[in-house]
């Protein structure tokens, strides 16, 4: 799971695809939380570290990185590591932008930097009918559950 706030003068990137150019979220990197869940889902299901200490946020040479460049580093980890990413499946919480109109372009972003078919990333979006600071507008969640299978 990841959080982010919204912040004004940055553009709102989620599962790699760029959704408009302002009201974006805040963070080190360019802050893309659906990527950010994905990564720890994929990680955590391999038992490596998670995106915190393998790339983290007080280290300038992640500042302002490409989460998707991230993503591709870690599914490169767990190929590395003798795994394989069988399928990984996440939902946006938010109650704007819609995610649906947005679904398939990301789908196809994120198995491309996983190295796996389309087929094996599911996605939806959801709300929280105005509870919480996803519901408040103040910010946006991603959550992401990863299987893997290996020869450990």
């Amino acid at each position: 799971m990841d959080a982010h706030r919204f912040v004004a003068g940055r553009r709102l990137v989620l599962g790699g695809v760029v959704l408009r150019d302002r009201d974006g979220l805040e963070g080190h990197s360019d802050a893309d939380v659906l990527t950010h869940a994905i990564m720890d889902a994929v990680l955590g299901a391999a038992g490596l570290e998670d995106v915190g200490q393998l790339f983290p946020d007080d280290d300038p040479a992640f500042a302002g990185a490409s989460s998707v460049s991230l993503l591709e580093s870690a599914a490169g980890m767990i190929r590395d590591g003798g795994w394989e990413l069988v399928n990984v499946d996440a939902v946006v919480v938010c109650e704007e932008p819609r995610i649906a109109p947005h679904k398939q372009a990301m789908r196809e972003r994120l198995a491309e930097a996983l190295g796996v078919a389309v087929g094996q990333v599911s996605l939806r979006g959801t709300t929280t009918e105005g509870m919480g600071f996803c519901g408040r507008g103040e910010g946006i969640a991603a959550q992401a559950v990863a299987l893997v299978e290996g020869n450990k």
